[in-house]
């Protein structure tokens, strides 16, 4: 690695002031703050007792021409600490911070200067401390500009008869002395790649978390004052938020003025009535996608120094490609808002039988088509109609094939590009042709299917086919999969697991096959116990035959079979016993196969 960094220390009270004359850049400082009280209280009692507390990373911006002339004053961004610094502020300088739900709120530590021996002086203020004369309720006025520390000591032993004077004036001075605690900073220079800011955080920070790359560029974003940056940063965050909390959209029209007169309030306000949760994205989905969509590239590392200007081939940064990149951005992200991409993107997810969010396996998935359904709808040579058709064929080709699972920018810029140099239906076909051939349906996908994670994409994809052709579950007429996704207590053990386990030991693992489950109504899979196959469904189908009541309500011999086929249950069935068991998954992985591919070629 290239000699990038410094490494430098500021005292506390160094940083706090860096941050408030604008020379370093909080810019996520208005996003919710994370940590719960009593992470700041710790922080605070680490700092007292000269513990510490990890490298803060800042990296500094370019210095970029704007429009206008002049060029736009260079800040250091904190890229890793926001939370510690938050906390900082929040407790030393008594700023407010903002929960979960946007609201202001002050996070006040007490301090007891008569604590003893290893009790903690500090604690989250509380309705009875702040009764109690030996505590003092909020730090934050010791750090006052104003504060006097004669007048306060003689008050504290005025309300606290009989303590020592000096021991309580080299208490608060130890807890001042927090102010000059050295921080350890990480100056990285502008000059430095993503991949080389995440090396070196992964190499300083203990705990070895990786950076995300939706973390640099929001901040790159927020710290922005020529194009927008903030605002276009908060739609996002807000956006994000109202996904999940649609009840959210009041605490926004209340408090934020600013946000309300803005394009991005017209373009999120219709996910205040919204309750659907197939895709709830967080920001790093929606970059992605506005991303992929606008910029035609896949690694998002390259956004950040798109946005700061940069030319890849002259290897320096110019204007207008920051003005060109920003304004890119900006219209992808208003495309991922808009209500009816949004809603026709994941009408799409649900017509191909991904009704649930308990059976989307993967989110990296979801945002490529996202940005294929973007793309798509733009592109003359596809018909309108046949948009969907599309989206909804790659989505499934990729989970099947676990396309992008895992570290998967690279394929997805890879595709990016093929589908712009081929045409996305050339490209299509010679992946298909690849990736699903005969082999991938008969030997690879069974194969896929040996597992116990109700988590797997196989597993998925087959729910979703069960639930595209509206298939009941097994011995019911019409009580749908599709009612019962995502409801882990309708899953039942086509050879139940009590009765392996006191036929042949079974292990945990083997009863547990996808190949061994269906889904099933409670009172049938009650009223099947623990019975040998065999003889549950030998009962079913003669009880249809006499016409005798039984556990299901199927009436006639054809419905059963139908009922059989749409859950892929082996013919041989109602012969089989513990005997049968590793046969039965082999053949049921292989029905299972087949129906999952002919729901592919019918999408």
């Amino acid at each position: 690695m290239k000699d990038c960094y410094s490494v430098t220390t500021y005292s506390v009270q160094s940083i706090l002031g860096l941050i408030d004359h604008g020379d370093i850049a909080i810019p996520e400082i208005q996003r919710p703050f994370v940590w719960d009280s009593s992470k700041v209280r710790d922080l605070v009692d680490s700092l007292y007792h000269g513990y510490p507390t990890g490298y803060l990373i800042t990296w500094k911006n370019p210095d970029v021409k704007i429009k206008g002339g002049g060029t736009a004053e260079g800040k250091t961004v904190l890229i890793d600490g926001q939370q510690r610094v938050t906390a900082l502020m929040a407790a030393l300088v008594g700023l407010p911070v903002l929960n979960e739900d946007y609201e202001s709120k002050r996070i006040k530590i007490a301090f007891n200067p008569l604590y003893e021996g290893e009790d903690t002086p500090f604690a989250v203020l509380t309705p009875f401390i702040e009764k109690d004369s030996a505590w003092v309720s909020d730090i934050s006025e010791l750090f006052a500009p104003n504060f006097d520390s004669w007048s306060f000591v003689n008050s504290y032993i005025e309300a606290n008869e009989g303590c020592s004077p000096q021991k309580v004036n080299a208490r608060i001075t130890d807890l001042k002395a927090i102010a000059t605690r050295q921080l350890g900073c990480i100056v990285v220079d502008a000059d430095c790649t993503i991949d080389e800011v995440t090396d070196i955080f992964i190499r300083i920070n203990s705990k070895g978390a990786v950076l995300s790359q939706a973390d640099f560029a929001m901040s790159k974003i927020a710290a922005d004052e020529v194009h927008g940056g903030n605002m276009l940063r908060k739609a996002i965050d807000y956006y994000c938020h109202l996904a999940v909390k649609p009840e959210f959209w009041a605490t926004i029209e209340h408090n934020d003025s600013d946000y309300m007169a803005s394009e991005y309030a017209q373009k999120s306000e219709w996910l205040k009535d919204d309750r659907d949760d197939i895709y709830d994205p967080d920001y790093n989905d929606v970059l992605r996608v506005a991303f992929m969509h606008m910029f035609g590239r896949g690694k998002l590392a390259d956004l950040v120094s798109l946005l700061s200007g940069r030319d890849f081939e002259k290897r320096d940064y110019k204007s207008e490609i920051a003005d060109d990149s920003f304004s890119k951005l900006h219209d992808g992200v208003v495309r991922f808002m808009s209500k009816g991409n949004f809603q026709d993107f994941t009408a799409a997810l649900r017509s191909a039988g991904f009704t649930s969010s308990s059976i989307i396996s993967s989110k990296g998935a979801v945002n490529f088509v996202y940005n294929l359904y973007l793309t798509l709808r733009n592109d003359p040579s596809i018909p309108s109609t046949d948009v969907k058709r599309w989206v909804q064929r790659w989505y499934v080709m990729s989970v099947l094939t676990g396309r992008y699972s895992g570290s998967s920018e690279s394929i997805m810029d890879r595709d990016i590009r093929s589908i712009s140099e081929q045409g996305f239906i050339a490209f299509y076909n010679e992946i298909v042709a690849s990736q699903l051939s005969d082999t991938f349906w008969e030997v690879g996908l069974p194969q896929n299917l040996i597992t116990t994670s109700t988590r797997s994409a196989a597993w998925m994809v087959y729910v979703a086919s069960q639930v595209r052709s509206a298939d009941n579950t097994l011995f019911t007429s019409g009580f749908k999969v599709a009612d019962v996704i995502g409801n882990v207590g309708d899953i039942h053990h086509i050879f139940p697991k009590a009765y392996l386990r006191r036929e042949i030991n079974a292990s945990q693992r083997l009863y547990n096959q996808v190949a061994n489950y269906t889904y099933l109504e409670k009172r049938i899979n009650i009223a099947i116990g623990d019975r040998k196959p065999g003889d549950y469904f030998s009962e079913a189908r003669d009880s249809i035959v006499s016409g005798n009541s039984y556990f299901g309500d199927i009436s006639s011999v054809e419905s059963l079979e139908l009922s059989l086929r749409a859950n892929c249950i082996p013919e041989g069935i109602f012969s089989m016993g513990v005997e049968d068991y590793e046969d039965f998954l082999v053949v049921r992985r292989k029905l299972m196969a087949q129906k999952i591919r002919a729901y592919f070629e019918s999408l």
